[in-house]
């Protein structure tokens, strides 16, 4: 399982909930401080005029909002916004985004209710994924349409595709013995208000992107022993004098596919000794595509990647 609350999740738990389908659990020390959170909001917010919680939003700034009126407010706000347009996002993508979402959370600064952070972890882990479109926006104001269609199914309102079958939530909710969540403070404007889908597309982006770049190491290194290629292009001491973070990454774990080898040939073996010849029969060194693929493939890398994770082709998803 991938404890989320504790520290920051790295791509490599991402990856484990998003395509192993590992269940997704809450650190109790930090649900305590989104508890405490919601709680100083509560008292912090008692005869005070807060935006989003006792006015409108935007050009509606200027106008306070009644107090038996305040919690209709963040209905309100959810439903004007589920405005978006075109196909529904990947499931993959919904589920990205409710792992970004509830990440900022689960750092307690949101003033939310405990109630919203495990409503979304049981969505994550039931693998319901609330129908988000592709299209619409508000200005600079983040993903406001995208975000505010995940509320709509969270207050059990919006649909959402489970099974494979588009439902209502309310229905998938009743199913699974889920409550649909209630606002009590500023849920409304907590959960729309961030750049959570962008940001949990390009986790589902990183995390191809390394597929990808596994597969492109792995392919050249099948052809390096196609064509017997020798080794010293991929060598540490060569490759080290360019001090190219992303090309000694690639030929690191190039070196680590090939460990064992009896198709790669080692220079010394064949060159390095009294030679007679005019005309070589064997090739003294491979094409430039060859070759050149540590600084080919070096700039696509991820700094953040730790090569001991990719050396093996076994590794490779």
């Amino acid at each position: 399982m991938v404890v989320l609350g504790s520290k920051v999740l790295s791509l490599e738990e991402v990856h484990r909930v998003l395509f192993e389908g590992e269940e997704l659990v809450l650190d109790e020390t930090a649900v305590q401080h989104v508890k405490d959170n919601f709680e100083f909001l509560k008292i912090f917010s008692e005869k005070k005029l807060i935006y989003g919680i006792n006015t409108g939003f935007g050009p509606m700034a200027q106008y306070r909002i009644p107090e038996k009126d305040t919690h209709q407010l963040q209905y309100n706000l959810i439903r004007s916004h589920s405005s978006g347009a075109g196909k529904c996002l990947a499931p993959i993508h919904t589920k990205a985004l409710m792992i970004a979402r509830l990440s900022s959370f689960m750092q307690g600064y949101s003033g939310v209710h405990t109630d919203l952070v495990y409503l979304l972890r049981d969505l994550i882990n039931n693998n319901v994924y609330p129908c988000i479109y592709e299209h619409g926006g508000v200005g600079a104001s983040g993903d406001l349409v995208q975000l505010a269609h995940l509320a709509h199914a969270l207050i059990g309102e919006g649909n959402v595709l489970f099974e494979d079958e588009i439902r209502p939530a309310a229905e998938v909710f009743e199913q699974l013995g889920l409550k649909p969540l209630k606002v009590h403070i500023r849920e409304g404007l907590a959960l729309i208000n961030g750049t959570s889908a962008m940001t949990g597309i390009a986790l589902v982006n990183l995390i191809e992107a390394r597929k990808l770049l596994l597969w492109s190491c792995a392919l050249s290194a099948m052809i390096n022993e196609v064509v017997e290629a020798f080794d010293d292009h991929l060598s540490y001491e060569l490759n080290i004098v360019k001090r190219h973070t992303g090309q000694n990454k690639v030929a690191e774990m190039m070196r680590g596919m090939l460990t064992g080898s009896k198709m790669i040939r080692h220079r010394p073996d064949h060159f390095y000794k009294e030679l007679e010849e005019e005309i070589f029969k064997d090739k003294v060194q491979e094409y430039y595509s060859l070759r050149c693929v540590p600084q080919i493939l070096g700039p696509s890398t991820i700094s953040s990647y730790k090569p001991k994770l990719l050396l093996s082709a076994s590794s490779i998803p």
